[in-house]
C-alpha cells in the first residue's frame, strides 16, 4: 500500500532546570552561589532522505520526541544537552500543522534540512543572580518548556509533467512506454492505485519527469474515488497531459470526459485547473471506419482554445514521439523550477515566554493576572525566602504589574491572585 500520508505528534526536548547550590570548601566560607545552567533541549528536525519514496514509516509509529536536556550541577557543571531527534522523510513531502492545516515546511528543491521544534533553553544556575544586594540567591531558573505539535505528514510527488483522465483509459500504459517505470497494468478501473514516476528521455531535446496520477472520476474534488488522495499529487506539476479514449470503448464521450475532469481540477484547486494541457487522444489503434472522427471533434472543440490534441496509441507507440517533443518544448519555455509550498505556520511563534504580554483583569473584585511569563516566574522563585521574595517584588515593578494594578484601581487591602499564588496588596 502506497503511503503518502500521515499523521504524527512531535516534540522538543525540555531544557534542563538550573541548579541552585553553594560553594562549600575547607577554607573558603563565603564561596557564594555556584549552580551551574541546564542543558538545551533536543531539536525536532526534518530531513529529506533520497532513498525514501513513501511515508510508510510513519504508519504505525505516531510520537517522536527530542532528549531533553539534565539540569545543571553545583560547582557550575552545566547540564548535559538533549539530543537531537532528526526525522527522514521523502522529497514533497509538506508538513503541516495538524488543526490548521497550515504548511509548516515543504521538503523540496533548496529546502533538504528543517528544524521544526527548537528545543528549550536551559535555565540559569542562581550562579547568575547574585548582585551587590542579593549575594545568596537561592533560586533558579527552570528550563524552557518543550514544544509540542501534531502535524500531518503529505507527499506530494514531485513531477514536471502530470497523466490525468478517467480510469482505464491508458495512463498507465503511456508511462510504461516512454519511461522505464513499470506501472501496474490490466483492464478494470482503478488497476493504479498510487501515482507512478518515470523519466522520459528525448535525444535532442530536454528530458522531463512524467506522473501517472490514478484514475479521476467525477466528484473527485469531494472525495469520491479517493479523489482528494489522487488530486494532491497533481499540484506540483508544470504541464498536464489528459489522456482521453478516443474509441470510445467504454462508452464514454471523449469530450465530456475531459470536461467533467476540469470541473474537478476547479473545484479542487482553480490554479491547477489554469496550467497549460494536452490532450493525447489514445486508442486510436481501436477506432474502426468512424462516421464522425472522434480525433477530429476533439481538435474542433479545445485547439481554438490554446489546447493541442494529439492522436496516439500507447500500445502500439504511434504518434507517442509527437507528443513527447511538444511537450519538452513546452517545458523549455516554462520555470522548471519545483513547485514549493509557502510557510503558513511558525512553530516559533509559540510559547516565546519573554515576548507574550500578561493580563489584568478584575474578577469578584479580586485582582487577577495572568500570563506565561508570570506562570514562568513562579516556577522558579521561592517566596519563602526574603530574597526570593524580594526578587518577586522586584519582578512586579519591573514588568509594569504594580503599574497596571494600579491602572486597574487596586487600593491596600486588595486580593492579588497570580495562578496558585494569593496575597493582599499593600504599597
Amino acid at each position: 500500500m502506497f503511503a503518502d500520508r500521515a499523521k504524527i505528534y512531535i516534540r522538543s526536548g525540555k531544557g534542563g532546570d538550573g541548579h541552585c547550590s553553594f560553594r562549600r570548601e575547607l577554607y573558603v566560607p563565603n564561596g557564594g552561589p555556584d549552580g551551574g545552567d541546564g542543558g538545551r533541549g533536543g531539536d525536532l528536525i526534518f530531513e529529506v532522505d533520497e532513498g525514501l519514496n513513501t511515508l510508510s514509516d510513519y504508519r504505525h509509529r505516531r510520537k517522536y520526541a527530542a532528549g531533553d536536556g539534565e539540569p545543571g550541577g553545583k560547582r557550575r557543571c552545566h547540564g548535559k544537552d538533549g539530543k537531537d531527534l532528526v526525522l527522514y522523510v521523502p522529497e514533497g513531502t509538506v508538513i503541516k500543522e495538524a488543526a490548521s492545516g497550515k504548511v509548516i515546511a515543504d521538503m523540496s528543491g533548496e529546502n533538504r534540512r528543517q528544524v521544526v521544534l527548537k528545543g528549550g533553553k536551559g535555565g540559569l544556575g542562581n550562579q547568575h543572580f547574585a548582585t551587590a544586594t542579593m549575594q545568596v540567591p537561592k533560586y533558579a531558573q527552570p528550563g524552557q518548556p518543550a514544544r509540542e505539535l501534531e502535524v500531518n505528514l503529505e507527499l506530494k510527488v514531485i513531477a514536471d509533467v502530470g497523466l490525468i483522465g478517467f480510469p482505464n483509459v491508458g495512463k498507465s500504459t503511456l508511462l510504461s512506454r516512454v519511461t522505464n517505470a513499470e506501472p501496474k497494468i490490466a483492464n478494470y478501473h482503478f488497476t493504479t492505485l498510487s501515482p507512478n514516476l518515470g523519466v522520459v528521455d528525448l535525444d535532442g531535446a530536454k528530458g522531463f519527469v512524467m506522473a501517472d496520477i490514478p484514475g479521476l472520476i467525477e466528484g473527485a474534488s469531494e472525495g469520491v474515488g479517493l479523489g482528494h488522495e489522487f488530486l494532491r499529487h497533481i499540484e506540483r506539476t508544470k504541464l498536464m497531459i489528459h489522456v482521453v479514449d478516443a474509441a470510445g470503448t467504454e462508452g464514454r464521450d471523449p469530450i465530456d470526459d475531459i470536461y467533467k475532469i476540469n470541473a474537478e481540477l476547479e473545484a479542487y484547486n482553480p490554479d491547477i485547473a489554469k496550467r497549460p494541457q494536452v490532450i493525447a487522444a489514445n486508442k486510436t489503434d481501436l477506432i474502426y471506419e468512424p462516421d464522425e472522427d472522434p480525433v477530429e471533434r476533439l481538435k474542433q472543440e479545445f485547439e481554438p482554445k490554446g489546447i493541442r490534441v494529439f492522436p496516439i496509441s500507447g500500445a502500439t507507440g504511434k504518434g507517442v514521439s509527437e507528443l513527447l517533443y511538444y511537450v519538452s518544448a513546452q517545458l523549455d519555455t516554462m520555470d522548471r523550477t519545483p513547485v514549493v509550498f509557502e510557510q503558513e505556520y511558525f512553530p516559533e511563534d509559540e510559547l516565546i515566554y519573554e515576548e507574550l504580554p500578561y493580563t489584568v483583569e478584575v474578577e469578584d473584585g479580586m485582582y487577577v493576572v495572568e500570563g506565561p511569563k508570570i506562570e514562568k516566574m513562579l516556577g522558579y522563585t521561592n517566596l519563602d525566602s526574603e530574597k526570593g521574595f524580594a526578587f518577586f517584588q522586584k519582578f512586579l515593578k519591573e514588568t509594569g504589574i504594580l503599574d497596571e494594578l494600579e491602572a486597574k484601581g487596586i487600593q491596600e487591602g486588595d486580593t492579588v491572585r497570580m495562578y496558585g499564588l494569593q496575597f493582599d496588596y499593600y504599597k
